[in-house]
């Protein structure tokens, strides 16, 4: 996803999804990325209305459908 995009959360790689559940990414729900910094720093996406901070490692085991 690039910055401004949104999309559709499609899967989550496996024990990952209750860490991130607890913060509203879920299979089915829509995010927006908000910004991304450079050399693999963290990224911010907008889920629900609410901003969060996720770092490289994590985002790579969220598969997202963007929407065009």
């Amino acid at each position: 996803m690039g910055c401004g995009e949104e999309g559709l959360v499609k899967s989550i790689e496996g024990n990952l999804q209750n860490k991130v559940a607890g913060m509203g990414v879920r299979v089915g729900k829509k995010i927006k990325m908000a910004t991304k910094q450079p050399i693999r720093g963290p990224l911010v996406v907008t889920v629900d209305n609410y901003s969060i901070s996720l770092g490289m490692g994590i985002a790579n085991k969220i598969i997202v459908e963007v929407e065009r």
